[in-house]
């Protein structure tokens, strides 16, 4: 994380279940920079569901990064006892521990759903994105219900080949840039998503952030919309088999 910061980074995306905050509480520590300079994000897990539950555990988050706020708290998966999870976000964030609220992974029923019977509207729902799978009507279901898009596995984690892409190589090779910085970060900048990049290679980092000196065309971004399967390269969350696996953290299956 460290080399992150150094790199120009200030956004980072953690999550109870990546056992990861106290690092995370330490790297911004260690870096000298304002804690107000940086935007940390982290993520309540399944079993910490129910308002109860979940309340304690996001004080249980902070207390391990050593923390007095966190920017943005999402709700990592759409199962389980989510409703009493989000009053227990609505109430951290009344409190002010928590800048921002929302979710993550729900499809666009599950949104249009805890938008319609919660006081407060998830300010962000972070969702599976990427050329392959480019959640146009999740989006536009978004933006109706006022909620930012922001993308996970952006570069798909190299499945479908998606590096060796002829669409994505031909444009990249025409803006003398990066597959990556194709992909990952300009086309999403374009259409309004909020993008998470990793890596671990320090010139990779920088690479990554390398997007605001060009601008891919209208007819760049018509080529990438037609790669779109509108298919999950990971799981379906509304598959009864990625629902089993899901109650299974929780040992319900």
């Amino acid at each position: 994380m460290l080399n992150a910061i150094k790199a120009g980074y200030r956004h980072f995306d953690i999550a109870q279940a990546y056992a990861n905050e106290k690092e995370v509480g330490e790297a911004i520590r260690e870096s000298g920079i304002d804690r107000k300079e940086f935007f940390i994000t982290s993520k309540v897990w399944l079993s910490n569901y129910s308002c109860d539950k979940a309340y304690a555990s996001v004080l249980e988050s902070l207390d391990r990064m050593e923390l007095d706020y966190l920017d943005l708290m999402l709700l990592h998966q759409p199962f389980g006892d989510y409703y009493g999870a989000y009053r227990a976000l609505e109430k951290l964030y009344k409190e002010g521990k928590l800048r921002a609220i929302g979710v993550s992974n729900f499809y666009p029923d599950c949104l249009s759903d805890i938008v319609a019977f919660n006081e407060i509207t998830p300010q962000v729902n972070q969702v599976e994105t990427h050329p392959l799978n480019q959640q146009i009507f999740a989006q536009e279901n978004m933006i109706k219900n006022k909620v930012q898009i922001e993308s996970w596995a952006t570069f798909s984690e190299g499945r479908g080949d998606i590096f060796n892409n002829p669409i994505l190589k031909s444009i990249a090779d025409k803006h003398g840039k990066s597959t990556a910085q194709v992909i990952m970060v300009r086309w999403q900048v374009q259409r309004g998503i909020v993008c998470l990049t990793k890596s671990s290679r320090f010139e990779r980092m920088k690479e990554n952030i390398d997007v605001f000196d060009f601008e891919l065309s209208a007819e760049d971004m018509t080529k990438i919309a037609s790669m779109d399967t509108q298919t999950s390269l990971f799981f379906n969350h509304q598959e009864a088999s990625t629902v089993d696996l899901f109650l299974g953290f929780l040992g319900r299956k």
